[in-house]
């Protein structure tokens, strides 16, 4: 019995050295049928891959610059149709108000002066007391 399992164990020991064999001989023989091939016929493949690529290349970069150009052509009328239009809108507001300035009654300029320093002085008291209650929450 004890034999049976030493010749069974010793046989599959066999087996995957066999295996793992066979594997190191095929990756022995890429290497080697690589090595010919890049010796052999690589030089002609490389410069076939390199001109396929750069008609591919030539025709993407022709594609790609026509939408650049088209999409720059859009962007500058847009931005040219928006520019004349605030400068119609501006031109038209200033006209409007040339016009209507005549016609405008300002209030004098001693009640302008007294208003303004009234809000200005209530202004400043609020602040104030805002200031004086941060302080003391703080």
């Amino acid at each position: 019995m004890l034999n049976t399992i030493h010749y069974k164990s010793n046989q599959v020991g066999n087996t995957v050295y066999a295996a793992s064999r066979q594997v190191w001989l095929a990756g022995l023989g890429a290497a080697v049928v690589t090595r010919e091939w890049a010796r052999n016929d690589a030089g002609d493949m490389f410069r076939a891959l390199v001109k396929e690529g750069s008609t591919v290349e030539s025709r993407a970069i022709r594609v790609i610059g026509r939408s650049i150009e088209s999409s720059v052509a859009l962007a500058t009328t847009a931005w040219n149709r928006a520019r004349d239009t605030a400068r119609t809108t501006v031109d038209g507001l200033v006209e409007t108000a040339a016009a209507a300035l005549p016609a405008f009654k300002a209030p004098a300029a001693k009640h302008v002066r007294k208003t303004t320093a009234k809000k200005s002085r209530s202004a400043k008291a609020r602040v104030s007391r805002k200031s004086r209650r941060a302080k003391r929450t703080a």
